[in-house]
C-alpha cells in the first residue's frame, strides 16, 4: 500500500479510537467514501485486509495499526 492510504488508515483508526475507546472495531471500508471513486485503492486494501492479513470483517483500529506501522518500516 501506498504511504498517503497508510496514513490514512492510521489517523481514521486513531480518529475512532479518540471516539469511541480502545476497543472499537472497523471494516477496511472505513476508510473510503460512500461512493467507490478510487476501485483500485479500494481493492488494494481489501487485498491486504483480507487475503494478506486473513482479519475479520470488523478488527480492532489497535491492531489494525499495528500491522500498518509494521508494513512501514
Amino acid at each position: 500500500m501506498t504511504e498517503k492510504i497508510q496514513q490514512k488508515i492510521i489517523s481514521v483508526c486513531q480518529d475512532k479510537i479518540a471516539k469511541k475507546g480502545e476497543n472499537v472495531g472497523l471494516s477496511f471500508y472505513a476508510f473510503f467514501a460512500n461512493k467507490n471513486d478510487n476501485p483500485e485503492l479500494l481493492m488494494e486494501v481489501a487485498q491486504w485486509w483480507i487475503a494478506t492479513h486473513k482479519l475479520d470483517h470488523f478488527e480492532k483500529a489497535t491492531k489494525i495499526i499495528s500491522l500498518v506501522k509494521k508494513e512501514m518500516k
